[in-house]
């Protein structure tokens, strides 16, 4: 990461730095503040989960289907301009009550991304595996396989891809 890096992030971390305020003084007042084991030399105040981000290289189907297939909600954009000129798109997404985020990044310059190795998947909790599974295949969305268990009585799981990018999402259904 270099100056420039930092630059363009600075407005977005000032956010999250007063979100973080406002979380941490909500949960300073919970009676799960008070914590045992390994759980209390850490200081969660210090830190916490805000986004993953995903390059993407269609802005419209990602949106279909992060927004219009998987049923998040899109919070906001936000251009990177660097010395006049739009290098990037952020599009952030989350669920409703959650403030955790999904940053999906379109760079303008036209390259293309190999997936690699390295990339698992995001993982997302549906109430009702089948439903969403049947909305799923309205958009011609199919699992890589039928619905499975990783364990007797565990929950019931299966991936599917973004049809955009080719990234894996697991979902769980939760309950199961």
């Amino acid at each position: 990461m270099d100056a420039s890096d930092v630059e363009v992030h600075e407005p977005l971390v000032n956010r999250h730095r007063q979100e973080e305020r406002q979380f941490r003084t909500a949960r300073d007042r919970s009676p799960e503040a008070e914590r045992v084991g390994p759980a209390a030399s850490y200081d969660p105040g210090m830190s916490r989960y805000l986004h993953t981000m995903l390059r993407i290289t269609d802005p419209e189907r990602s949106r279909a289907f992060y927004e219009g297939a998987l049923g998040m909600d899109f919070r906001r954009e936000m251009d990177i301009v660097r010395d006049g000129v739009k290098e990037a798109t952020n599009y952030f997404y989350g669920f409703p009550g959650q403030q955790e985020e999904l940053e999906l990044t379109f760079n303008h310059d036209g390259r293309s991304y190999d997936l690699g190795t390295a990339y698992g998947h995001i993982a997302i909790g549906v109430d009702d595996l089948d439903a969403t599974l049947a909305r799923l295949s309205e958009q011609g969305i199919e699992p890589e396989r039928p619905p499975y268990r990783v364990r007797e009585g565990g929950s019931r799981l299966c991936f599917v891809r973004d049809p955009a990018d080719q990234y894996r999402v697991e979902l769980i259904e939760r309950g199961g």
